[in-house]
């Protein structure tokens, strides 16, 4: 396949990385702007998060597994439709009950996509280039933490988190469309489910998942309340929330907020650097 259009299909696969990564995180900043808007509690919002993840257990192993006969352009551009309609549903969630189902949709695609767009890269790159074909498609996800988070959430904090969700809703018809232009149509032989489970359940893979999910599991813990502990435990204004919350730069998060900090928190508050467990219950 040409250079030039390779590189287009890739730049459609990271569009939908981006899309995803952000969504993921969006809730996590905007949780007392929801909590208010549904008139809930913070932590019953924080139940949104769980129904997304839930939605990614469920739907990468089913969603995967029913789409293996079928072209992976198709497959890919199905997913980013219910990514899609699953943020719809999320922006007009007539109430909490609303919103949960809504999440759990949305996160149905999640793995499902990353799996198939990791196939298409890898297909679609030179031999020997499999491995930076795959990075490509993944450095959308890099990107959407590091820049569509924070600014997902400055707008979700100033027009609604509404907007925020409607706004990541048309970054995925962005993708469905660039899938169906760029990706190209092939029909790939269909793999037996049987095949692919002999795979995942190799002792050193289970292994790897479960020192995986015990990571992340602790990490979304204490992250997935990010904005009340900045500004209930903290002291720092909602409005430091979107720039105190990259979750992939290379520092934890407190430290990352000492610049808008010297600017923005209470002049009682200790620099966002200084937190110590004698500053805060929340180390």
């Amino acid at each position: 396949m040409p250079t030039s259009t390779s590189s287009r299909a890739l730049l459609a696969l990271a569009t939908g990385a981006f899309a995803i990564g952000s969504t993921e995180f969006l809730m996590m900043g905007l949780l007392p702007e929801v909590a208010g808007d549904l008139s809930v509690t913070v932590p019953a919002v924080g139940y949104a998060i769980s129904a997304y993840a839930l939605g990614v257990v469920v739907g990468a192993p089913t969603l995967t597994a029913l789409s293996t006969r079928y072209p992976h352009q198709r497959v890919l551009a199905g997913l980013m439709v219910l990514f899609v309609l699953g943020h719809v549903a999320t922006a007009f969630a007539p109430g909490y009950h609303e919103l949960l189902a809504a999440r759990f949709a949305t996160g149905l695609a999640h793995g499902s996509f990353f799996g198939v767009a990791a196939v298409v890269a890898r297909s679609l790159a030179a031999p020997g280039k499999e491995g930076s074909a795959i990075s490509r498609v993944f450095t959308g996800l890099t990107v959407a933490q590091l820049l569509g988070v924070p600014v997902g959430t400055a707008l979700g904090q100033v027009l609604g988190w509404r907007w925020a969700f409607g706004l990541v809703g048309v970054l995925g018809v962005v993708t469905v469309l660039a899938v169906l232009r760029w990706v190209p149509l092939r029909r790939e032989a269909p793999v037996r489910l049987a095949t692919e489970l002999t795979g995942v359940l190799r002792p050193q893979v289970l292994l790897t998942l479960a020192a995986t999910a015990v990571g992340t599991g602790g990490l979304f813990a204490v992250y997935s309340y990010v904005a009340p502990i900045l500004t209930d435990l903290a002291g720092f204004p909602a409005a430091a929330v979107a720039w105190c919350s990259w979750p992939t730069a290379p520092a934890p998060w407190p430290a990352r907020c000492s610049a808008a900090g010297a600017r923005t928190a209470s002049p009682r508050a200790p620099p966002c650097w200084a937190w110590r467990p004698s500053h805060s219950r929340a180390w």
